[in-house]
């Protein structure tokens, strides 16, 4: 008898070439693997329907609806007389319209009488400001598991003969059904899954062979069947993740690195003895952490998270002052210009003369603090290269030009990395390859993150969290500007930011786009009818105009964006902190890092635009002194929209923590695994990484333990396998540069 297939083996044989290049082309579908690995996103019951209320616009969805009405009407085109099917369909509470044109008319007038079941399947967009689906694909469901539909025949499927209808994620060129299809084809070579759990584990923790798993996933027969295979499969995920995880962290501990121990009377202890306030017991219990982390002879790998404003620059800082004493160099990178400049100019201050080494009146042990960007003049930047690869600069911070092949350390022994996120993982390698042994690293953010993402996306990391303020740091107070609704609402948050400055003080005034040339070109693309019902979001450069000219005439106005030359970024900034400015119209280039403790005012424009942590970001910008902050969020949304809730949220909590995790359930899994952290698509499908927050850690705790005993997990092949089909070639090559 001929042996089943292995999972790896191309679709094409299985499905034919022409079904496996559209799989290939609209899934990333390749084997049989990919394809029993490509579950169904929910299940419709046979005899009930979905919801049609909550369809998102513009995005591809499968709805089982019923048939309400169908007429034909003919009207007059550019081409002569024409006809137009409108079907409205419902789900018993919602209604949502088909449109269908030309000679596309008649099968589905034919077809879909009123009281007639089917599975719909197409792009929602908004006519007459009302959702439609135009020219859907559709597939009748009738009695008992018989189905039709515009390109498949009248034969009975078998998997849906059960009460369960698979709906699985489509494309425009791939419906669901079309995908349930190619399931029941390569379903059978489930069997030949290689099972990633040890037996123990699986047996332990009641757990369905895979397999099964598989087969109740795509057929399931009862609620308890999905259930079962749900929990099976976000184990496997959950493991092999925290295996490839684990297995970094152990590589890393067999690592070779210079220990840099602080030395007593040297440039930290100078520093913080001049420090005019003392460190939060937080501060000092995660220097603590850093401190005994850069003692060890293999890498520090270390996560630094905190709230806006709780002192992490501070806490890096200290531990870059101790690398220096201990003879080596630190290096920070920063995600842009402005933000290194800004890091550069609080460093210096900071350090007074201790960052003037080697010139008239610095201190007598003191190091050299030097800046290094792409747009800096040629002779300032020969200057640089040279005191790092003389020693004579302890301390360097940079972008991205930090890692360019020129830049060449005298011994570097601490990269710090500021807004990980926003840093391919091969920029943060690189500037980790320029030491002589691998350097310490230390990665901050300012965006909360809940503690499954952190074993997850930070997973190679050990995590340190500072959760209190230093004192002296105000409490800001949130509201939101219902500038449609109550446009009297705009005109006071103007007369609010006129009196901030009457008193002192000064205020952001934050926008989503520019407003140049560019915008224009893409607005005039947009038709008319998109225009009506988009506005375009609200543009620095115009909204500084109207400033000018009314609620904030006669105040000293300034512009900032990522499109100006960075000598008049910095310029800008300077006035602003010297005072010099009243009002800073921006765009988001402010919403990491910039430290001006005057500024107590920040209005967002088009509030809705932004995501929750951009705007708990964002918002961290003021109330940085004594005085109290304000930050005021417009918006044009109606009440009871998704956006309005959201900003209503921001609104009520300073509690950074609470909002990422609201902002994490309204983001896709992809978004919080994907691209932004490892350049890849996720690897997890089934897992979800804000509400399976037991299975993750149980999966830590098993995977720390398996590959402590068996790094090489030589006693565990099947678990080789499923790192190397689960986590495909470039995610695990992020795993491994970690």
């Amino acid at each position: 008898m001929e042996r089943v297939p292995a999972l790896d083996e191309p679709l094409k044989k299985s499905l034919g070439p022409a079904t496996a290049k559209v799989m290939a082309e609209a899934l990333d579908l390749h084997t049989v693997g990919d394809l029993l690995h490509h579950y169904p996103r929910r299940y419709a019951e046979r005899g009930e329907l979905t919801t049609l209320a909550d369809l998102p616009l513009d995005e591809h969805v499968t709805v089982v609806a019923q048939v309400a009405d169908a007429r034909v009407l003919t009207f007059n085109g550019s081409k002569g007389r024409g006809q137009r099917l409108e079907v409205t369909i419902t789900d018993g509470s919602g209604r949502l319209q088909l449109v269908f044109f030309g000679k596309g008319v008649h099968k589905p007038h034919k077809d879909l009488l009123p009281g007639t079941r089917a599975m719909f399947s197409g792009k929602v967009s908004l006519f007459n400001r009302r959702l439609q689906l135009a020219h859907p694909a559709y597939e009748l469901l009738r009695g008992d598991g018989d189905s039709d539909g515009t390109t498949a025949s009248s034969d009975s499927v078998a998997g849906w003969a059960g009460a369960l209808i698979p709906i699985y994620p489509a494309t425009t060129k791939l419906e669901s059904w079309k995908i349930a299809k190619a399931v029941d084809a390569v379903l059978p070579h489930a069997e030949d899954a290689v099972d990633p759990l040890p037996p123990a584990l699986r047996e332990g923790r009641g757990l369905t062979e895979l397999p099964e798993a598989l087969r109740k996933i795509h057929r399931p027969r009862t609620k308890a069947d999905i259930a079962d295979a749900r929990d099976r499969l976000k184990w496997d995920e959950a493991f092999v993740l925290q295996v490839a995880l684990a297995r970094r962290r152990h590589a890393d501990t067999q690592l070779p690195a210079v220990a840099r121990r602080p030395v007593p009377d040297a440039i930290l202890d100078a520093f913080d003895a001049k420090l005019p306030f003392t460190l939060t017991d937080g501060q000092q219990k995660v220097s603590r952490e850093i401190f005994d982390d850069l003692a060890t002879e293999h890498p520090m790998h270390r996560l630094l998270q905190g709230e806006v404003g709780s002192g992490k620059t501070m806490v890096a800082l200290r531990a870059m002052l101790a690398v220096v004493d201990a003879g080596g160099q630190a290096a920070m990178l920063a995600p842009t210009e402005v933000l290194a400049q800004q890091h550069h100019r609080s460093v210096t201050e900071m350090m007074g003369e201790l960052a003037e080494g080697g010139m008239l009146g610095g201190a007598e042990r003191a190091t050299k603090v030097v800046l290094l960007t792409g747009s800096m003049g040629m002779a300032a930047r020969r200057q640089a290269l040279l005191d790092l690869v003389t020693g004579e600069a302890g301390i360097v911070i940079g972008t991205h030009a930090l890692i360019e092949d020129k830049v060449q350390f005298h011994d570097l022994g601490l990269v710090v990395v500021d807004e990980q996120h926003r840093f391919g993982v091969e920029q943060r390698d690189a500037l980790r390859g320029k030491g002589k042994q691998p350097p310490h690293l230390l990665v901050m953010t300012a965006t909360p993150i809940p503690r499954t993402v952190a074993m997850t996306v930070f997973g190679d990391l050990e995590t340190s969290v500072l959760d209190q303020l230093p004192a002296g740091r105000s409490p800001i107070a949130t509201h939101v500007v219902p500038a449609a609704d109550k446009p009297h609402f705009l005109a006071r948050a103007w007369e609010r930011v006129r009196e901030e400055v009457e008193n002192g003080h000064q205020a952001y005034v934050v926008c989503p786009r520019i407003g140049d040339e560019e915008d224009q070109k893409k607005k005039s693309k947009a038709s008319a009818e998109d225009e009506a019902e988009k506005r375009p979001p609200l543009a620095v450069l115009e909204v500084a105009e109207k400033l000018r000219t009314g609620p904030l005439a006669g105040l000293r106005i300034a512009v900032l964006h990522g499109r100006m030359h960075p000598d008049d970024k910095d310029d800008v900034m300077r006035r602003f902190a010297a005072g010099e400015l009243d009002v800073l119209v921006a765009t988001t280039v402010i919403e990491v890092g910039v430290n001006v403790p005057n500024a107590t005012a920040m209005v967002i424009m088009d509030g809705d635009r932004f995501g929750v942590s951009q705007l708990h970001q964002l918002r961290g910008r003021v109330g940085r002194g004594s005085a109290p902050g304000l930050c005021l969020l417009v918006t044009e949304m109606p009440e009871a929209s998704p956006a309005r809730q959201r900003l209503g949220a921001v609104a009520a909590t300073l509690d950074g923590f609470e909002l990422s995790r609201i902002d994490l359930e309204q983001r896709r899994e992809g978004d919080v695994l994907g691209q932004a952290q490892s350049g890849v698509r996720s690897s997890l499908k089934m897992l979800t990484v804000i509400d399976d927050e037991e299975v993750i850690a149980a999966a830590r705790e098993e995977a720390t333990s398996l590959v402590l005993a068996d790094p090489d997990l030589t006693a565990h092949p099947g678990l080789r396998t499923a790192l190397e089909a689960l986590l495909d070639k470039d995610r695990e090559e992020y795993l491994e540069k970690g």
